[in-house]
């Protein structure tokens, strides 16, 4: 595009795999009337829309068709994409790293996006719910930050903030209000992350050489005569 070759750098994916690693090790521990631990389950996640969820949990209410539409269960989903002009920095304005042995890497400032994700979480009864979002609400302050390197060749690591927007809940009933059939909560963020252009790779200056004539009067220094010899690579 633009005369540009063809570039890829995966930002927009690593954003997708970050934000679904900070959710990916829940567990939620099911209790006796006694009060001692009779199950741990781990909670599945999984990206994609909310409504395939819904789909597959309503078509299914016994749950017994797949051991995909189990639940509890999470699954999270990339909703939107915005330029943040508030994050912008000058445009001019590059990063260096060294590429090879005889070059360097150049690449201007990102440009800043964000990133608004959702992630909904599906249980059967309200302690599972709740016992999942004590384990994720004390980390959001409301932002919870993570150092990610986007472009490891660049050595430019970035704090990543995620900012929880919003939390809400839904139950749905089967038959009267006393059966209940799923209840969702649904969680809404913000990543302010960035997307990067294409690499640009130079040569290192290994050997300037100067030559300058000045005047032997001490009282009378100028520079008559300069010259500048580069030699590039090796």
């Amino acid at each position: 595009m633009l005369g540009n070759a063809q570039f890829y750098h995966r930002t927009i994916r690593k954003m997708v795999v970050v934000f679904g690693t900070m959710f990916n090790d829940l567990e939620i521990v099911r209790y006796a009337q006694s009060g001692t631990p009779r199950e741990k389950l781990k909670v599945p996640l999984s990206y994609g829309p909310k409504e395939r969820y819904l789909t597959q949990i309503t078509s299914d209410p016994n749950l017994i068709k797949s051991i995909n539409s189990v639940i509890p269960r999470m699954s999270f989903n990339l909703d939107s994409l915005e330029y943040d002009t508030s994050r912008k920095q000058i445009s001019t304005l590059q990063n260096f790293a060294a590429a090879t042995n005889t070059g360097v890497a150049t690449q201007y400032l990102p440009v800043p996006y964000n990133f608004e994700f959702s992630l909904s979480i599906y249980v059967r009864n309200t302690e599972d719910g709740t016992q999942i979002l004590e384990q994720i609400l004390p980390y959001f302050t409301p932002d919870f930050n993570v150092t990610v390197d986007f472009i490891p060749g660049m050595d430019q690591k970035y704090d990543l903030p995620i900012i929880l927007n919003s939390v809400n809940t839904t139950t749905e009933y089967e038959g009267d209000f006393l059966s209940t059939s799923y209840i969702t909560w649904d969680l809404d963020f913000t990543a302010k992350g960035y997307i990067w252009p294409s690499l640009s790779t130079g040569k290192y200056i290994r050997q300037a050489n100067t030559n300058l004539i000045i005047s032997q009067d001490p009282t009378n220094y100028t520079q008559s005569a300069n010259s500048l010899h580069i030699v590039t690579g090796k």
